[in-house]
């Protein structure tokens, strides 16, 4: 975590801001930029191509004041903020989001600033994840982009002989797994129970939900993704199951 790097094509202004960036306002952000603490990329047009934009912006609440600048609790404050705020921009539930090409990043103002006394945290939603090779392009405005009968081009498939490690794509692109259910492993208040556990049920419940995903063939594989216990304590508590198919 740290570093200088707050995205290409930089904007001065917003590089070392107090003030809290703008709701609605659209990037042309890379799968690279998403991994850094904090982002000036300029803004564009939401009606030019963009890869980002930005659903949430808010200040962290003041017991969290005196954290520093890479405390957990302010991670895990955003997790919560912006993937509840997610869910609701997209008119989707949990299982549904997980499942498709579009994620969502946090950025926090840079250290200088940070120093200086800002505490605002910014949510987009980009065209990917950070496996993502590239991201794809949204709509003018992504708010309830996942509402009604989605197409494929928002669905999320994986091209490789595996699903770990894997580039994650548009099921409108060649793929050989497709990302068909989730299964939730615990309430909010639930400790970790461990990573044997989660992978076990995961896979268990995986290999009976993708053979009823597909019918119950006589012979089919399936794939898994689930995560660790970083996850599980910024409030993650589902995993993710495949169907390898290419349609």
């Amino acid at each position: 975590c740290g570093g200088d790097h707050q995205g290409s094509n930089a904007d001065p202004d917003q590089v070392d801001s107090v003030e809290a960036p703008e709701l609605g306002a659209c990037r042309e952000l890379t799968p690279e930029d998403v991994g850094e603490p904090s982002n000036a990329t300029r803004t564009v047009s939401c009606s030019e191509p963009h890869t980002a934009q930005t659903y949430a912006v808010g200040q962290l609440p003041d017991d969290l004041e005196d954290a520093s600048y890479h405390d957990e609790e302010v991670g895990r404050f955003a997790y919560r903020a912006c993937a509840e705020k997610f869910e609701k921009f997209l008119g989707a539930d949990e299982s549904l989001v997980l499942r498709t090409v579009v994620s969502w990043a946090w950025f926090r103002p840079s250290e200088k600033a940070w120093d200086d006394g800002a505490r605002w945290y910014r949510c987009d939603i980009v065209g990917g994840s950070e496996q993502s090779e590239e991201f794809v392009e949204l709509p003018e405005d992504a708010k309830g982009l996942l509402q009604g009968r989605l197409d494929d081009r928002w669905l999320v498939c994986a091209a490789g002989e595996t699903v770990a490690g894997s580039p994650k794509v548009p099921c409108t692109k060649d793929h050989q797994w497709r990302a068909v259910t989730t299964i939730k492993l615990g309430e909010p208040n639930e400790r970790y129970p461990g990573d044997r556990i989660v992978e076990v049920t995961t896979r268990d419940y995986c290999s009976d939900s993708v053979g009823a995903w597909l019918n119950y063939p006589v012979d089919y594989e399936f794939g898994y993704t689930w995560f660790h216990e970083a996850e599980w304590e910024a409030g993650n508590r589902r995993s993710v199951c495949w169907a390898k198919t290419t349609e």
